[in-house]
């Protein structure tokens, strides 16, 4: 039997392809090296820091096969600009809550397609004369599958309400509509590409994970304590500044009169004890308060004074647009 050494792909058209997934990787790696500092739920930080080491790995692996495909080493080339602004838009969601949109950019689109791509490009690259280019596919294939199943793990945690869902996948559609404008990584279009099944239980996505946040039903409060904070996150919430005057220590009374006139100018709808911790004899309690308009984060130290706990301090640690 004759191996026929022509192969799906010239030399030539190896090259503009491996250009082509070598924008996609270093473009990836510098976004997600981008959201590491916008993205405050740890697990989704943590992944995006390790997985910007697997992209760059990935840039450097086909930029360093391009010489050998008689072309200049470490060159990276969009395949057309529909693609550079499928990757803007990728890159896009920077404000506060996001993090569920640069999720689905990145591990819902753009990785799956990329992982695609690999392995149609493996299933048609030549086993006599590309094992180079063969041995980079079954690497980056394997790290794609891999980094899938984490992202999609880290997605499903946050995605918690029907609202998110909606959200999400309103810009899942988005994002796939430019890319199937743009072709794709290749630029030759979606129509031969069927992205593979990826298990959650891929192999090694335990070492991309960090433990997940899990909500609490209660925090453990003394029942005392639990009960003046219920009555005044209610006061709280109507802004009923009389009323919570009556939970300030004497010592906080003057300056926590002024301070939560001025952080109650809003009324709010909704609040939740969000955060506890015991220091000493004190307990530091975090309460969030929800209103159209937005939200409001109050951090507040609490302590026995004349046998009932009071707030002997408090501030505003974060607020929130709607």
């Amino acid at each position: 039997m004759v191996q026929r050494l022509a192969g799906h792909f010239s030399v030539e058209e190896s090259a503009k392809r491996i250009r082509h997934y070598r924008y996609a990787e270093e473009r990836m790696m510098r976004v997600m090296g981008g959201w590491i500092a916008l993205t405050p739920e740890l697990g989704a930080k943590l992944l995006f820091g390790r997985h910007v080491w697997d992209c760059a790995q990935h840039a450097d692996l086909w930029g360093k096969r391009l010489p050998e495909l008689r072309a200049p080493a470490q060159v990276s080339e969009p395949p057309n600009d529909a693609f550079v602004r499928f990757m803007d838009l990728v890159e896009s969601p920077e404000g506060f809550g996001q993090t569920p949109q640069r999720l689905v950019g990145i591990y819902g689109v753009l990785k799956p397609h990329l992982l695609a791509t690999y392995e149609h490009h493996l299933a048609h690259a030549n086993q006599v004369y590309e094992p180079p280019t063969r041995r980079i596919l079954q690497r980056v294939i394997e790290d794609e599958r891999r980094h899938i199943a984490a992202g999609r793990a880290i997605l499903t945690h946050l995605l918690r309400d029907d609202g998110a869902r909606r959200r999400a996948h309103a810009w899942e559609e988005r994002l796939h509509a430019l890319l199937a404008e743009a072709g794709g990584v290749s630029g030759d279009g979606l129509s031969h590409l069927a992205v593979p099944e990826i298990p959650p239980d891929a192999a090694d996505v335990a070492g991309d994970l960090v433990e997940l946040e899990k909500p609490v039903g209660q925090w453990p409060l003394p029942p005392d304590l639990e009960a003046a904070l219920a009555t005044h996150a209610l006061s709280l919430a109507r802004g009923n500044l009389a009323a919570v005057a009556e939970d300030l220590a004497p010592e906080f009374r003057s300056a926590g009169e002024e301070f939560y006139r001025s952080a109650l100018a809003t009324g709010f709808e909704r609040h939740a004890v969000v955060g506890a911790a015991k220091i000493g004899s004190h307990r530091q309690i975090k309460l969030r308060l929800e209103s159209r308009q937005g939200a409001v984060v109050l951090l507040s130290r609490w302590a026995q004074r004349d046998g009932r706990w009071r707030v002997v301090e408090a501030e505003v640690v974060r607020t929130e647009p709607a």
